[in-house]
């Protein structure tokens, strides 16, 4: 292979290739580059089926994609933009700098805003629309370690005060008024419109925001408009498997709407991103290949002359050859070395400079620095129609810092600069600041009167008004439906079998039924839409495909067929639960970036959930997103045969972890339609910023009527299910609590325990231990820090009081999922929990519950158990249980096998 490639790359003919590109350059000035196109694609298509081998190289030469002579001029005022950026620029740096002088090591991050302050400048001035009348407004995903420069110029723009600045990364001290370190919509709710950090969130948001923004249009809930999403991500960034593992969508649903712009410093956090290779070219590569016009902003205009003079193509082969850890050396290392270790390995490129100083050669600049080789790059992008684009621009991480920190290894992390540094910097943009000043790095504002200020805001209201600018509410009125219009599952089965999560499917046709929430409801499942009984949705709604459906489906004669149409409302998003959560999310946060209220339900297994896209969840939470999540096959006892990578046991505890999710493990289908209400009402018309997680299971069995008054129960989380009858004081009584399908264990254990050994029980159902724990929690804090006030009794707590025994939970979660509500258990009860701790295996329902210890005998064993501890009941009682219920004393804890 590599004989070949020397040999494709060495040009035995030159007067032959000079003919052919000659006769091309022809074809290009009467046809134009679509017939040139057609002829090449022609002839390696001549050449393969002659049997030649013709490698793919989906990369271009290491040069700017756009030539000096098709760039689109740059209007407004390029002396003036370059003066406010180096006013952001430096108010930017003292914001870091000033926080991590004052005691408490802050952090802050200096050198990746430095590196890509033309990109934000650029589009700020002359691409990003807000918000208006006339417009729905662009939406930019920034890069999360470059939010002191949005500051900085939100800052010059009047929106942010210089107290503000001083609280950077102090929100608590700031009562409200602080700045994130991070773009986060949670703490900066009226600014921050998404979260991008952690690394690689970003990206993948954007893409399914892209999809669902034509979702949106081709339903008609939106007119189509021009707008943009706008992702900025770093080179290194793009290692992380969600920056790059949905760009095939893109491509392939041809997402115009879309534009990544990633800031090609060649430096991630400790070093280089490929010091023995090219990223930009990796980058190109890939991004070409999965359908996306890809733009390569490298060099600036300064290289334009060289580039001109390069007639036999010697500069263009050492761009190509140098790799990116010597192209970091020469910007570290200045002039000299530059034109020794870059220009000086060819004569023709060392004669190319020979009357250049080193510091002009030191000046030659990247793309990414150049404000017109980014201007034209960026219009060339909104201007593209029919598939996304990548903007693949080359800087310099730490731009300006000069000998402390730019383009050295360390600088990512460089958030301190010494007096030294700061004058270099100030010196450096030419910053109005005396010497006697630098030492306090005071931020510079010219004044909200300055031709810079003025300017700014001339620019952001021919743009439609300021960004980053975030809607917290909805214009649209949304009425959610009384309990009453889900009547087909608050009614028992009788003697027909049902799962919960047939119950769930049928309470979201009952909301497709809701003319106002109909068309707002967002199907979306990963490809397992048959797994959980949705098919039907197939043909009632359509799943969403943007080119419509161009085939006749091969179920086309049944009566649940396999529908696509453009108008489709259900998202299949193929096996990828980060691309259906990211779609979710989309979704969920319409109400604030599109003003469009939706309300989601993604439906997937529930121990892919959290735990594989646990990340994304959290970033749900921060941007303030509203919907259903539905984890179905729930349980780590309900789930036939599939063993341990599919049976969930822990996911209540991860979703438990997300301050504004509301979680619930209902058992009943009533439950289900107390929580679907409660939930359309709370996010829908009432606008509240949480989000639902339902566990739903596959198991059926008969479900009861919705008992009378017990709706605000099942909300807070727990409501009694069946009194065991007036007690007496003589009698013997436990409290049993049960969720999901271990409540019905419960309940059969209550009639063991009856009919065995005459301990009556009152049943207790627990759709929500978390919500329960919440509440606790909620009154301990409020009771310690009010101790002279009427001290509030925790719901839990009170619901138990006067009542008799001790207390069993069991549920088809890890103990640590019941054992929550422990501290508010009544004082003098005792509390045992038994859950499902270990690995999940392979049987069948009945067995598991007995390996994992949570079926009817180990409940009515564990009640006796404790009722022995009491004093109730004598170990005989416990023994005899072990027997008869054929209980194993000696078997393996769960958690260890």
């Amino acid at each position: 292979m590599d004989q070949l490639d020397d040999i494709l790359h060495q040009d035995l003919d030159p007067t032959e290739t000079q003919e052919w590109v000659e006769s091309l350059s022809a074809v290009i000035n009467r046809e134009g580059t679509e017939r040139a196109h057609f002829l090449l694609e022609r002839l390696v298509d001549s050449t393969r089926r002659s049997g030649g081998y013709l490698p793919f190289d989906p990369t271009t030469e290491y040069v700017n994609t756009i030539p000096p002579h098709l760039e689109a001029k740059m209007p407004g005022d390029g002396a003036m933009e370059w003066r406010i950026r180096t006013l952001i620029r430096w108010n930017a740096m003292a914001t870091v700098v000033r926080a991590n002088r004052k005691p408490g090591e802050l952090g802050g991050h200096i050198a990746s805003f430095a590196s890509s302050a033309t990109l934000y400048d650029v589009g700020f001035n002359h691409f990003w629309r807000a918000p208006s009348e006339d417009h729905p407004g662009d939406l930019v995903f920034h890069q999360g370690h470059s939010s002191p420069g949005v500051y900085a110029r939100s800052f010059l723009e009047g929106r942010i005060s210089e107290d503000q600045l001083d609280l950077f990364r102090m929100e608590v001290a700031g009562h409200g008024r602080g700045l994130s370190s991070y773009p986060h919509p949670w703490l900066m709710p009226d600014y921050w419109q998404v979260p991008t950090v952690s690394m690689g969130l970003g990206p993948i948001q954007a893409i399914y925001q892209a999809q669902f923004w034509k979702y949106l249009e081709h339903r008609g809930l939106m007119p189509k408009t021009d707008r943009k999403i706008w992702c900025f991500m770093g080179d290194g960034e793009c290692d992380e498997p969600e920056s790059l593992g949905a760009i095939s969508l893109a491509g392939r649903e041809g997402l115009d709407n879309l534009i990544f712009v990633i800031n090609c410093n060649l430096q991630r956090l400790d070093g280089p991103v490929r010091g023995n290779g090219k990223i930009i070219q990796e980058l190109e590569g890939v991004f070409r290949g999965a359908g996306w016009n890809a733009i390569k902003v490298v060099w600036g205009s300064y290289w334009d002359p060289l580039l001109a003079r390069d007639k036999n193509g010697v500069l263009r082969k050492l761009m190509m050859e140098t790799i990116d850890g010597e192209y970091q050396a020469c910007k570290a290392f200045g002039g000299a070395y530059t034109r020794e270790h870059f220009f000086g390995k060819y004569p023709e490129t060392r004669e190319m400079v020979a009357n250049l100083s080193d510091d002009d050669i030191w000046r030659l600049n990247r793309g990414g620095h150049d404000p017109h080789k980014v201007y034209a790059a960026y219009h060339s992008a909104v201007n593209t129609k029919g598939m996304p684009t990548v903007i693949l621009a080359k800087t310099v991480k730490g731009y300006g810092m000069g000998a402390a920190g730019e383009s050295q290894n360390p600088t990512h992390q460089q958030k301190k600069l010494d007096d030294e540094a700061v004058r270099h910097f100030r010196d450096r943009f030419n910053i109005p600041v005396p010497d006697d000043k630098l030492k306090d790095v005071p931020y510079y504002h010219p004044g909200k009167d300055s031709p810079e200020v003025q300017y700014m805001l001339e620019r952001r209201k021919a743009l439609g008004g300021f960004l980053p600018q975030r809607r917290r509410h909805t214009d649209v009125k949304i009425k959610a439906p009384e309990l009453a219009a889900f009547e087909q599952i608050t009614k028992g089965t009788g003697d027909r079998e049902i799962s919960t999560t047939m119950a769930l499917v049928r309470g979201m046709n009952l909301l497709l039924r809701d003319k106002a929430i109909g068309p707002r409801v967002v199907p979306i499942v990963a490809d397992e839409a048959r797994t959980f009984g949705m098919e039907g949705m197939f043909r009632q709604i359509g799943i969403y495909a943007p080119e419509g459906q161009k085939y006749r489906p091969q179920d086309a004669d049944q009566l649940l067929y396999y529908r696509e149409d453009q108008k489709g409302q259900v998202l299949q998003e193929g096996i990828s639960e980060a691309g259906g959560m990211a779609a979710w999310m989309a979704a969920a946060s319409s109400y604030s970036i599109s003003n469009q209220p939706m309300l989601p339900f993604f439906i997937y297994y529930s121990m892919f959930g959290f735990q594989r896209i646990g990340d994304l969840a959290w970033a749900a939470g921060d941007m303030r997103s509203r919907g259903f999540l539905i984890g179905g096959t729930s349980g780590r006892t309900t789930l036939n045969g599939e063993g341990l990578q599919h049976e969930d046991g822990h996911s209540h505890l991860l979703a438990g972890s997300i301050p504004n999710v509301r979680a619930y493990d209902p058992t009943f289908s009533y439950e289900v339609a107390v929580i679907l209400q409660d939930g359309t009402r709370r996010m829908l018309e009432d606008q509240e910023d949480v989000y639902y997680y339902l566990t739903v299971m596959n198991e059926n069995y008969a479900h009861p009527d919705l008992p009378q008054g017990v709706e605000e129960g099942i909300v807070k989380g727990m409501y009694l299910f069946k009194d065991g009858g007036k007690a007496k004081k003589s009698e013997t009584r436990v409290q049993l609590l049960g969720s999901g399908t271990i409540l019905r264990e419960v309940i059969a254990a209550a009639e063991l325990l009856e009919k065995d050994f005459g301990v009556s029980a009152d049943i207790w159902s627990v759709p929500s231990f978390i919500e329960v724990r919440r509440d606790g929690f909620d009154a301990e804090r409020w009771n310690r820090l009010h101790p002279e006030a009427e001290q509030r009794v925790p719901y839990v707590t009170g619901l138990l009081q006067g009542r008799q025994g001790p207390v069993i939970a069991a549920t088809d979660y890890v103990r640590e999922y019941a054992d929550q509500i422990r501290a508010f258990i009544p004082d003098g009860m005792r509390y045992t929990v038994l859950g499902t701790d270990g690995f999940g295996r392979s049987d069948t329902r009945e067995h598991l519950r007995n390996f994992f210890e949570v079926d009817r005998y180990w409940i009515a064993h564990a009640a006796l158990a404790a009722l022995a501890k009491d004093g109730k009941v004598n170990a005989k009682d416990v023994a005899r249980a072990i027997r008869e219920y054929k209980l194993d004393p000696d078997k393996p804890n769960p958690l260890t096998v």
